[in-house]
């Protein structure tokens, strides 16, 4: 996908299978997904792609997360994500950043292997608040604790919004996680916004208040997806997150029946 003259691209680690209903609802309401059989499989079953984007502009190749990594719990399986980088002509050590949009299991997967950092000359860079939250506070997880640790010096916390490179942008939008940051690439008169978690499912554009499972605060998320989603159906701004399906870019349109998400 070019963004202008900033280059996108998906970059594919593996796949996650969850059973829909489990993971997405709307409270209140007994069968949600009964309007929303086509993206589901015919046993409730959900397939979640597993990945990140790279993102290159001028002299910066961007990793916008890592994926699930060498892993494979039975529902969970990745291991591809360096195959992805190569077909687009990308070693581990031409990666000069590395950013996380949230630090769950299943975008940090590549950060380390063996306790040493995958991309040797990348800055890896995390929201300070997601890094309490997950690695240094009292309920850390073991599994973050693990993966990340090791990135040493190479790792910078931060705060707020940010520029990272030219036409690349952070913007720190919490509710999935405390520390939820969304990435916007803009160049020529376009935007995209690399979402993260925002969003796990298309269907979400269409249902105002539908749930997912692992939001950190669920109000927040739902406020922020909307508000991302409303302003996006204005400006024509494309939007991927990791898990949607093919990890295809679209736009939210507005119809009769409301919003909906629109592969391009």
């Amino acid at each position: 996908m070019k963004v202008g003259d900033i280059e996108v691209s998906a970059i594919r680690d593996g796949v996650g299978v969850e059973i829909a209903a489990e993971i997405l609802t709307r409270p209140g309401i007994g069968d949600p997904w009964a309007c929303h059989a086509e993206h589901h499989e015919a046993d409730g079953s959900i397939g979640l792609p597993l990945g990140g984007f790279l993102v290159r502009s001028g002299e910066r190749t961007v990793l916008v997360d890592a994926g699930v990594g060498p892993f494979d719990d039975g529902r969970y399986r990745g291991g591809q994500l360096l195959d992805s980088l190569a077909e687009q002509g990308v070693a581990p050590a031409d990666v000069t950043d590395v950013v996380f949009t949230h630090l769950h299991f299943d975008h940090i997967g590549w950060a380390t292997v063996d306790d040493k950092p995958v991309f040797p000359r990348a800055t890896y860079r995390a929201h300070r608040a997601d890094w309490q939250h997950f690695v240094t506070g009292e309920r850390a997880d073991p599994g973050a604790v693990a993966k990340l640790t090791p990135l040493g010096d190479q790792l910078e916390l931060f705060d707020g919004d940010f520029t990272l490179a030219p036409g690349v942008d952070a913007l720190h939008l919490p509710g999935h996680t405390p520390g939820t940051t969304v990435y916007v690439v803009s160049s020529g008169g376009r935007r995209a916004l690399l979402l993260g978690d925002v969003a796990h499912s298309v269907v979400q554009f269409s249902e105002r208040d539908w749930q997912v499972i692992w939001d950190f605060d669920p109000a927040a998320a739902s406020a922020v997806r909307n508000r991302i989603a409303d302003e996006a159906a204005e400006t024509g701004d494309l939007l991927v997150a990791s898990h949607f399906p093919d990890m295809r870019f679209g736009r939210v349109i507005v119809g009769d029946r409301g919003r909906r998400f629109l592969a391009v």
